[in-house]
């Protein structure tokens, strides 16, 4: 049997590493720290590193504005050393102490690296306090997640504490609101407008998701105030309308049924917007006034829900409420209401994907259902204002998930339909008598 040759490993003390091999001074110095952090784990290690190569950085940016020469006073220079200066760069989710180089011109002027702003840039510790409150990591819980940086950073560390993080929550979350309430929707190319109101406490916003030409979903706007009423609704359409939206070639707007939604839509947008009630809420609505026995009324109302031949399918439905009249009068009644908007997405024309896609408000919830998630961990809602923020931060994180329209190959046929609606709605003008 063969003995392989295979070369001894020795332990060495640290005291014996520097004539283990012969380094220069600087780095063995370099060395020698970062084997000190290394024992408190490989990402503590990195962060240490980091701290080295950013200084570096700012070392390598400082002598191409300035020279090489630290100490050298140079008659041609336009610019000196001036030494270091205590500065905080964004370290692992905290701010970490840290020395910059700086830098003079001949007439006095500070010199600004680039390189430091970047590292201190506060939006950095905003945005990951943003992610992880979105996720629901709770003010206090933020230390604990925070990457491990090494003892001695840690303990000089800043902006760890719940108050820090809670401030920076609401100067980004207040930046979102203020940014969805301000997108311009004059250049957005719109053929559908979803509402829906969501509860917080005591309070319900009603909130708006544009669907584009092409079948991309923008969340465009909210508006606070008790209940889903008329004037709360307006009041939203009103901005969007403020904002650019225009319902001039046509809209679809689908809601869940609530009669104030109706009444606002046809208030602020007239006869050039087209109203689509939610089929799954009507379902839910006719189901609840029947004992669980009457499954087979679900069964007809949604087979005449799906019915391409709309003349068919509201037929059905009337014929399903006279059944209904005698023994459940109020499902039959619920049933009637606004019956003619459950199918106005068929009467255009429109089957397949898309048609069941727009004949619910399955997105609008979707992007609901996101923000609700957002704020599960919320224990008390101060004010209308902290209402507002959250909702906005929920809808643009669920923005971040969102996909084309199932069915966006057929919205062309979409557009084209709502164009010849404005044109049968828009009155003919007399040029003869206008000449």
């Amino acid at each position: 049997m063969t003995r392989k040759n295979v070369a001894a490993v020795r332990l060495v003390e640290r005291d014996e590493a520097a004539e283990v091999v012969e380094l220069p001074e600087e780095l063995r110095v370099s060395l020698a720290g970062i084997a000190g952090v290394a024992r408190e784990g490989l990402l503590a290690m990195g962060a240490t590193v980091g701290l080295m190569v950013m200084h570096e950085m700012m070392n390598a940016e400082m002598t191409a504005k300035v020279g090489a020469a630290k100490h050298a006073k140079l008659a041609d220079r336009e610019a000196n050393w001036h030494g270091d200066a205590p500065g905080s760069v964004v370290l692992g989710g905290r701010r970490v102490p840290t020395e910059r180089p700086r830098g003079r011109t001949t007439d006095g002027r500070e010199i600004e690296l680039g390189t430091y702003a970047q590292f201190t840039n506060d939006d950095l510790l905003s945005e990951l306090v943003m992610e992880r409150m979105l996720a629901g990591v709770a003010t206090r819980r933020h230390v604990r997640v925070n990457e491990p940086v090494g003892d001695k950073l840690e303990a000089a560390a800043r902006s760890t504490s719940r108050s820090s993080v809670s401030r920076r929550f609401k100067a980004a979350t207040q930046a979102g609101l203020d940014e969805l309430m301000s997108r311009d929707l004059s250049e957005l190319k719109l053929a559908a407008l979803m509402l829906d109101g969501v509860h917080f406490a005591e309070a319900c916003c009603v909130v708006a998701l544009a669907i584009c030409v092409d079948g991309t979903k923008v969340p465009v706007g909210l508006w606070l105030g008790d209940t889903e009423n008329k004037t709360l609704v307006t009041n939203l359409l009103a901005d969007l309308v403020d904002r650019g939206l225009s319902a001039d070639g046509g809209l679809l707007v689908v809601i869940d049924g609530a009669k104030a939604l109706a009444a606002a839509v046809r208030n602020v947008f007239g006869s050039a917007a087209l109203i689509q009630r939610c089929t799954l809420h009507k379902r839910r609505n006719v189901r609840d006034h029947l004992p669980k026995d009457q499954a087979w009324v679900d069964r007809k109302l949604a087979a005449a829900f799906a019915n391409e031949n709309t003349t068919h399918g509201e037929r059905a439905c009337r014929d399903l409420a006279r059944q209904l009249e005698d023994r459940w009068p109020d499902a039959a009644a619920s049933l009637r209401e606004g019956l003619e908007d459950m199918f106005t997405v068929r009467r255009l024309g429109i089957n397949g994907r898309l048609a069941a896609t727009l004949t619910n408000t399955n997105c609008i919830e979707s992007m609901i259902s996101i923000a609700r998630d957002t704020t599960h961990n919320v224990k008390r809602w101060r004010d209308g204002k902290m209402i507002k923020r959250w909702c906005a931060a929920g809808m643009l994180n669920a923005e971040r998930s969102f996909r084309r329209l199932k069915g966006h190959k057929q919205m062309p046929a979409l557009i084209a339909a709502l164009e010849r609606h404005v044109e049968a709605v828009t009155p003919a003008c007399d040029t003869e008598q206008v000449a």
